[in-house]
């Protein structure tokens, strides 16, 4: 157990990140920080009354600034603003490059040490604007996509195959957008490769609706983008963290070589512990495989050009 969490943005994805890491007891304290006064305020007591409910002790915190927050050892931040229908992970870039950089600029002045987990889209980008403007190394700037991205491409799998999304094996990497990578080569089911119990054109759909999970969902919303399966993600995250759990799970991590590829953010399979980003693992791919990565990188190194 972590002493304080800060999660940035009392939102959808933020005030139900917030409840997952109360209601898990992932730390003594939850920080809710947002610029509008009143909501972050109001879901924090919201959630804090659950807690006799629910059973936890964590206590609930809302506030519109960062004093709160000093010292906290890892903040979420899902700060920006949401995709509307029709409107890619890359519109966003401008408009969430300003806030996630304001944003981690006031996490470096109140938690120096602090390890930060970035959710805002377009994802990959905004861990760079992030590690930029707070400074800190790559070990402490993560970010969440590829647990999501895998999360959704095994419960199609599952779905498909009308089986249990506990025996799907999987890992998703490169950026958070069209150009994602699902591993064919290491999706099993309970061990069994999957190319064996489904056919390649049904497999190929299922990789197609992955990359597209996002839009499907705001398209389906009309008014908000997803949040139940992304404050998931970023909250499993943070367990493997504040537990020290050693897990291996795909996050978008800053690239010094790794895979070919350098000066980059990019899914890749990581090892999270209490340091943070402890260890990348470079797997074997298929010739296909690798060049999909490469392609993914050049595509997130396109959309940093285009906020210098």
């Amino acid at each position: 157990m972590l002493q304080k969490i800060a999660v940035v943005g009392a939102g959808n994805v933020g005030a139900t990140a917030a409840q997952r890491l109360a209601e898990k007891n992932l730390a003594r304290t939850v920080i809710m920080i947002d610029v509008v006064d009143g909501i972050p305020q109001g879901k924090g007591l919201d959630q804090w009354e659950s807690a006799p409910i629910e059973g936890f002790d964590t206590r609930v915190i809302g506030t519109s600034g960062y004093d709160e927050a000093a010292g906290a050892e890892l903040f979420i931040v899902t700060a920006g603003i949401a995709r509307k229908p029709g409107m890619s992970r890359d519109d966003l870039v401008k408009t969430n490059a300003g806030i996630v950089g304001s944003v981690a600029r006031e996490i470096k002045r109140v938690a120096p040490q602090s390890i930060i987990v970035v959710v805002s889209n377009p994802l990959d980008v905004m861990c760079h604007v992030a590690m930029k403007e707070s400074g800190f190394p790559r070990e402490r700037v993560i970010g969440m996509a590829g647990v999501l991205d895998t999360a959704r491409y095994r419960s199609f799998l599952a779905e498909a195959l009308d089986v249990s999304v506990e025996d799907i094996q999987a890992m998703v990497l490169g950026g958070h957008g069209d150009t994602m990578v699902p591993l064919i080569s290491y999706t099993t089911v309970s061990g069994i490769p999957v190319t064996q119990l489904i056919a390649q054109d049904k497999l190929d759909a299922i990789v197609d609706r992955t990359r597209k999970g996002g839009a499907e969902i705001v398209a389906l919303l009309k008014t908000g983008s997803a949040y139940y399966a992304p404050s998931a993600a970023a909250v499993q995250m943070v367990e493997a963290i504040a537990l020290d759990k050693k897990r291996i799970l795909p996050c978008s991590a800053w690239l010094t070589g790794e895979y070919g590829l350098k000066d980059v953010f990019c899914g890749v399979p990581c090892k999270l512990g209490r340091r943070g980003l402890e260890a990348i693992l470079e797997v074997s791919l298929t010739d296909a495989e690798r060049k999909e990565l490469h392609a993914s990188a050049a595509a997130v190194r396109e959309t940093m050009v285009a906020i210098g």
